[in-house]
């Protein structure tokens, strides 16, 4: 009797396999896990998916105090408020994903031993349900943006914010790249995982979400915008703020880097997950 199956599973033989294709037929399930990642986010708590507004706003607010009121850092003449939403609201998905994502195999060790779907579904899932808050805090951005424009500020949004979706295609491809990367060294050193926190903190300091650029001295300033994250904050601002420069050099590098590190995540990920349940 022949057997005609609809699809046949073979081990991955190569380390750099990413089987678009596949990952295509498995889209309801990314889909499934981006509706998963937000209700549980949000479950059994009293004020539900309003903490995607209040958490922007909080820490917008603790920024404004803190930094722009006590340690009085300049803001290059920008209100403070959407000077410090502007650095959050793009820092915030990133540092999100990157977190979530470098924990993908840990926290789903149990589904992955049990059924088969590409891996990456996960880590896909957890940047495009980051989208979801990032789009509620940009709307919320857009909305004090349009208000200080209306109250006479010097703020003023520019043709390059055109270049917003390439900018967020950077902060989601960054976020995976080095996500995956995390998860797929934390499966044989558990202490990255407790690290990543403390880094992700660290990182945002050696990132102007809470300066602006042109606070740091020159010698310092070109190190700096190695960063690949911070031009990316940099070009957003002068986007939607008219604040600094887009500096162009270091954001062609942060390119660069992105894809770098997209695809040593990629082939990383592909060569632990034929094995990572013998050790998880």
């Amino acid at each position: 009797m022949n057997n005609h199956w609809t699809s046949i599973i073979k081990p991955k033989t190569k380390l750099l396999d990413l089987n678009l294709k596949e990952l295509w037929q498995y889209k309801d399930l990314i889909i499934m896990f981006v509706k998963r990642d937000f209700k549980t986010l949000y479950k059994q708590t009293i004020l539900g998916p309003l903490w995607v507004i209040i958490n922007p706003m909080l820490t917008t607010l603790m920024f404004t105090v803190v930094f722009g009121g006590i340690a009085n850092i300049s803001t290059d003449g920008m209100p403070q408020f959407v000077f410090y939403m502007a650095g959050n609201t793009v820092w915030s998905y990133f540092s999100t994903c990157l977190t979530k994502t470098a924990n993908t195999f840990i926290n789903n060790s149990a589904v992955f031993g049990k059924v088969y779907f590409p891996r990456l579904v996960s880590p896909i899932s957890t940047v495009l349900s980051g989208l979801i808050n990032f789009f509620v805090q940009f709307v919320l951005f857009m909305f004090f943006v349009i208000y200080y424009m209306m109250s006479g500020d010097a703020v003023r949004p520019n043709i390059y914010i055109l270049l917003t979706p390439v900018l967020l295609l950077l902060i989601a491809m960054l976020s995976l790249g080095f996500g995956i990367i995390i998860s797929s060294l934390t499966t044989k050193y558990r202490d990255l995982s407790i690290l990543v926190t403390f880094g992700v903190q660290l990182w945002m300091y050696a990132t102007p979400v809470v300066y602006p650029i042109s606070q740091i001295p020159l010698h310092w300033r070109n190190l700096m915008l190695l960063n690949p994250i911070a031009p990316i904050i940099e070009t957003f601002r002068y986007a939607f703020l008219g604040s600094g420069t887009i500096p162009w050099f270091y954001l062609g590098l942060s390119v660069i880097t992105t894809i770098v590190v997209l695809f040593i995540g990629i082939v990383l990920f592909n060569k632990v997950q034929k094995t990572f349940m013998d050790t998880i």
